[in-house]
């Protein structure tokens, strides 16, 4: 069973820098997926940005730019360091993992951080 810790959110002031932790624990085999999600009051959980075992990286159109996606597989930890921060990205984030087991996609997620952008 994999297990997901998230940290780093917290409040800042529009246009600064936030930096979100991701470490997995258990097994996540030699291929997965880690990424980021968010999710404000009232709307619906988007992607914000993902990235494979291999490095290979895909961004919402609402972040790029700003915000960068990173792994380190020896510690099995995903981080999002976020720039020129919007009172829009406010949000509660949430990490997630994708793994394929015998073909098949399974989805675990953190237990999410707030992030607050004040203007």
């Amino acid at each position: 069973q994999v297990q997901l810790v998230e940290s780093g959110g917290g409040l800042v002031q529009a246009g600064g820098s936030l930096r979100l932790s991701c470490a997995a624990s258990g097994n996540i085999f030699n291929f997965n997926v880690m990424g980021w999600y968010r999710q404000a009051p009232g709307k619906q959980r988007d992607l914000v940005a993902t990235i494979t075992s291999y490095g290979s990286t895909n961004y919402a159109d609402s972040v790029k730019g700003r915000f960068t996606i990173s792994r380190d597989n020896a510690k099995k930890t995903v981080y999002l360091q976020m720039n020129s921060l919007k009172p829009e990205d406010t949000a509660v984030y949430y990490c997630n993992i994708a793994v394929w087991f015998s073909g098949k996609r399974d989805d675990y997620w953190g237990q999410g951080t707030q992030v607050t952008v004040s203007s």
